[in-house]
């Protein structure tokens, strides 16, 4: 009989076994960075000490109102002070907090609070007539709603809800925190964008939440007291779990409410950020940034770029201005970032456009993931020869619990003991995936697969193009052919026959656009196009 067979009095205790959950780096944090910032908007800062007694302040005034364990608390606000307060906050009452986009209309926020039962909405001033038409129109008991009336801004209290000073004015700075008993409770509840139909409400658990925040700064080569700036919104993902993440690091998290090229840059040599993460539409507001924008860069800022693939002439332009890019891949299912391109040092002989080649690749699964794989249809790997597409499918700890109330649509994600993404990707031989485009973005053009982000990431190539689109537009003799919907850059001109012909030096005749239409691209609240707004324009 080998030792690991007699396991007698080796037992999980309260002294060697614990729930896993990140409001324990916030517990630690108060006492091993007590005076070391911890938070930042605009010119207010709170130390470690100071910011944990605010999250304990809202936590138990949230109690006070009678919020139990497991409740929801739902949030409508912008990258301020009280959202970073309320990521701590609301599950440090044993809650699960469920951050709002903001951009939504009044009618989809009123369906999340209803599906979601929420029992209290936190709103900023600003976005407080959106809350109020959400409530009217609930099917269900409306939630207490908290204002919050930030004051750098200058807002002014409305006077018809209880304000966010009078909360935490009121709660126990001393109280204790209802912490998890199993990892497996739920901390957070994110919706979906819906652009298929009903957003659908995502469950996150304090395990995974965990995981996420000590394996994101192994994958984002980040040290003790690095900075992180706010661009990713807080109501999305919970930024990534970025905020959840700092108080382990010592360093801290700071607010960008308003996301412009100059608050950034103002934020980088003000406030020292040295970590931030976005859209490629965030790349571009920096690379294209008037003169009186700019600041000096202190040193490399280190961004996660998510998303679509930055076009090769976004990374190249970014990295010149002092700023190292990796590419990271994930959905809201799974708390973000899955994937990071983690730069293989090999890589550093190859010439401009090979090293932004790889770059621009959705790469390998991050630590708190086992295995990130391109799947066929019977969920068999596909060869990893770079060429063989499939659909992206996932296992690990950072994925989500399911889909709250939706027990069929959690089934037919989670089949054959992996999370099928639904984008469809390659997997080279070095294990590197590279997507391909979402299932729905393909187009079929004379039984030819065209794939949308190879010819967006041409067209983004010519010098006046500052982002571009393309869907397919329906054609009577090839069923399909690709649309570009093109945003020019401030002061060039282009012309259809000139990106037309641009692209049709570099593609296959039939990947070259068809149409090119010149406007300003519809967006989500992170930076994504919104491409199933431009296949409306074609039924």
């Amino acid at each position: 009989m080998g030792w690991m067979d007699d396991e007698t009095g080796l037992d999980k205790t309260e002294a060697n076994h614990l729930p896993l959950t990140p409001l324990s780096h916030l517990r630690r944090a108060r006492t091993v960075f007590a005076d070391r910032d911890a938070l930042i908007d605009r010119e207010r800062h709170w130390t470690y000490r100071e910011f944990h007694a605010d999250c304990t302040r809202l936590a138990s005034g949230l109690t006070d109102l009678g919020v139990d364990p497991g409740d929801v608390v739902a949030t409508l606000m912008p990258n301020i002070a009280a959202h970073a307060i309320a990521t701590f906050g609301v599950p440090a009452a044993g809650a699960v907090i469920n951050t709002i986009n903001i951009r939504l209309d009044a009618g989809t926020v009123a369906y999340i609070l209803d599906h979601g039962q929420a029992k209290v909405l936190i709103a900023d001033s600003v976005f407080l007539d959106l809350a109020e038409k959400a409530c009217a129109t609930m099917q269900g008991k409306a939630p207490r709603i908290i204002e919050v009336a930030d004051p750098n801004p200058g807002h002014r209290p409305s006077g018809r809800h209880t304000t966010w000073e009078d909360l935490l004015d009121g709660g126990d700075p001393q109280a204790d925190w209802v912490m998890p008993q199993d990892e497996w409770e739920s901390i957070a509840l994110n919706y979906t964008s819906g652009t298929t139909g009903r957003p659908k409400g995502v469950v996150y658990h304090h395990r995974g939440a965990y995981l996420c925040t000590l394996a994101t700064p192994i994958s984002w080569r980040m040290t003790m007291y690095s900075r992180l700036l706010t661009i990713v919104p807080l109501f999305h993902c919970n930024c990534w779990t970025h905020t959840w993440m700092m108080p382990a690091l010592g360093g801290p998290v700071i607010c960008c409410r308003d996301i412009t090229a100059r608050n950034i840059y103002d934020a980088i040599a003000d406030k020292g950020a040295t970590h931030f993460g976005g859209a490629p539409i965030i790349l571009n507001s920096l690379i294209n940034a008037k003169d009186d924008e700019r600041r000096d860069l202190p040193g490399t800022v280190e961004v996660f770029v998510a998303a679509a693939p930055p076009p090769p002439s976004t990374l190249r332009a970014i990295e010149e201005i002092g700023f190292n890019v990796t590419h990271v891949y994930g959905l809201t299912e799974s708390y973000g970032p899955a994937t990071e391109c983690t730069w293989n040092p090999d890589w550093d002989g190859l010439d401009r456009d090979g090293r932004t080649d790889r770059k621009s690749r959705q790469g390998v699964p991050m630590p708190m993931n086992e295995e990130i794989m391109v799947l066929a249809e019977d969920g068999t790997p596909v060869p990893w020869d770079g060429t063989t597409q499939g659909e992206i499918g996932m296992r690990g700890n950072g994925l989500m619990k399911g889909y709250y109330r939706s027990p069929d649509e959690t089934a037919k994600a989670f089949r054959n003991g992996w999370y099928m993404t639904g984008d469809l990707a390659v997997q080279h031989p070095d294990g590197y995936i590279k997507i391909a485009d979402r299932a729905k973005d393909i187009i079929i053009s004379g039984g030819e697969n065209i794939s949308s982000i190879e010819v967006e990431g041409c067209v983004a190539g010519h010098p006046a193009v500052s982002l571009c689109a393309v869907v397919a537009k329906p054609d009577d003799k090839w069923g399909e052919v690709p649309c570009a919907f093109v945003e020019l850059k401030d002061g060039k001109d282009a012309t259809a026959e000139e990106i037309i012909s641009y692209v049709r030096e570099r593609l296959a005749g039939f990947k070259t656009p068809k149409e090119v239409i010149f406007e300003e691209l519809p967006k989500t609240s992170t930076g994504k196009v919104q491409k199933y707004e431009l296949r409306k324009r074609f039924g």
